[in-house]
């Protein structure tokens, strides 16, 4: 009797246990997404793009059914992560050592790095306003110092001819009170000092000084015109960068704690962040920031489509790495996400979406 009793209860718990795996095995999956094309977009209400028709491959391999959970921003996919609100991302996510420790992560979806886009300023695509443009030199940080510069200057060379000449007749500085007559030497000292002198003064001390006075006032305007010449061709050429190379000090543009945020504070750019593509792009184009830096495809993509024509990518892609789909930490799905992925690269459905959303980009 108690033999029948033990195999009846061994018999319902494997039934039990059975059909607990069945529905956890048939259960809807909840994907968190977030829009950044060409992996993920929204169209007529409904999601597109390479990650979307990679994970549908995928499910349908799994024979699991999906709802999209769409997040802002890609601290907003992790969070739901966190809390249990989704049980894997449809992104691929690059690995780092932070994540590693709270999630797990499938074979690589793909490898891909980090690059600079800029504004297309080779044919014409940003028009400037040449007397906006001038009225921002003369009052610039430059023509400011260097003002200030001539001022400090001509203190010296005013004193000196207003205490020789102010007691001669009709002499540069006439005048033998202070006021007015430092006034009037200071009108030789910056005239002299810009190389457009009137007259000679009349004490010799004074006339040996004066020819002093004009080298140096020659010196002064020729490296003035360097300098003016240099801070001219940066405005007209703002945000014109090379590469990754030129960044620092540059104020640049990225997707919220992505890779690419620490790069570019170790580097010491002007980092701005934006939580999605759409702001970042708005961003660069608006004159926001010189460039913007985040992960190469989603540039390719936009250069290639709604950015034509008005974006370059510029540079090398740096810091290439693998991206991968992220799970809850010792999740089951990892490796049906990964078995899934082997056949579909096996069978060539991988390569057909991998063409279809970026041949024409690369």
């Amino acid at each position: 009797m108690k033999r029948n009793q033990v195999a009846l209860a061994i018999a319902l718990i494997s039934t039990t246990l059975a059909q607990t795996a069945t529905a956890s095995e048939s259960a809807e999956l909840h994907v968190a997404a977030v829009i950044a094309p060409p992996f993920v977009m929204e169209q007529d209400g409904s999601l597109t793009g390479f990650s979307i028709d990679l994970w549908n491959a995928i499910s349908a391999r799994m024979q699991r059914t999906t709802t999209f959970e769409l997040e802002p921003d890609v601290g907003a996919v992790e969070e739901a992560m966190r809390t249990k609100k989704a049980d894997l991302t449809v992104m691929p996510l690059f690995i780092t050592a932070a994540r590693d420790a709270e999630f797990d992560f499938s074979l690589p979806i793909m490898e891909a790095g980090v690059q600079v886009m800029v504004r297309d300023t080779r044919h014409g695509a940003q028009i400037d306003n040449p007397l906006r443009d001038m009225l921002r030199l003369l009052v610039s940080r430059t023509t400011l110092l260097w003002l200030g510069m001539a001022v400090l200057l001509a203190l010296i060379p005013t004193h000196l001819i207003w205490l020789f000449e102010r007691r001669r007749d009709k002499g540069t500085a006439w005048n033998g009170k202070y006021f007015p007559g430092i006034f009037e030497a200071a009108y030789w000292s910056l005239s002299t000092l810009t190389t457009q002198a009137e007259g000679m003064p009349k004490h010799w001390v004074a006339r040996a000084f004066s020819i002093v006075w004009m080298f140096a006032g020659v010196v002064f305007v020729a490296s003035y015109t360097a300098q003016l010449t240099t801070a001219m061709t940066v405005e007209q050429i703002r945000g014109a960068i090379q590469g990754p190379g030129d960044l620092p000090g540059k104020p640049v543009g990225t997707l919220a704690q992505t890779l690419a945020v620490n790069y570019l504070r170790e580097h010491h750019a002007e980092l701005q962040e934006f939580p999605s593509v759409d702001q970042l792009f708005k961003a660069l184009l608006d004159k926001k920031v010189d460039a913007a830096f985040t992960a190469a495809p989603l540039l390719r993509y936009y250069a290639a489509h709604a950015g034509k024509g008005q974006v370059r990518l510029v540079g090398p892609e740096i810091n290439i790495a693998p991206a991968s789909i992220m799970v809850q930490l010792n999740s089951p799905l990892r490796k049906q996400i990964d078995l899934a992925l082997l056949t579909l690269r096996e069978d060539g459905t991988y390569q057909k979406l991998y063409d279809k959303w970026f041949g024409s980009t690369l």
